[in-house]
């Protein structure tokens, strides 16, 4: 993770289950209580070697989930933007 004045960065390398890349309805980001964020992706065609997880968290009242972000870009990589609340922006 890697936290800019403004926001949170989380970049993730998405496995290839069984060789072929998740597809983007296969991967899930909810915001849960007590300021962590969870990333589910889940090949449900696949038997075995299919469902990963990712958990984090941030201090109370940091972070705004209402606005965060989430891309997968070429090769793979999922990033995910977590904006401050003004309130915690640097300058």
């Amino acid at each position: 993770m890697t936290t800019l004045p403004a926001a949170h960065l989380l970049t993730v390398a998405l496995p290839r289950p069984g060789g072929s890349p998740l597809a983007l309805e296969m991967i899930t980001v909810s915001a849960l209580r007590g300021g962590r964020l969870a990333v589910v992706a889940d090949a449900w065609h696949l038997e075995s070697d299919c469902h990963y997880e990712w958990h984090t968290g941030f201090p109370p009242h940091e972070v705004d989930f209402g606005a965060v972000r989430a891309r997968v870009e070429a090769g793979g990589i999922l990033t995910i933007e977590v904006p401050k609340r003004a309130l915690y922006r640097g300058t």
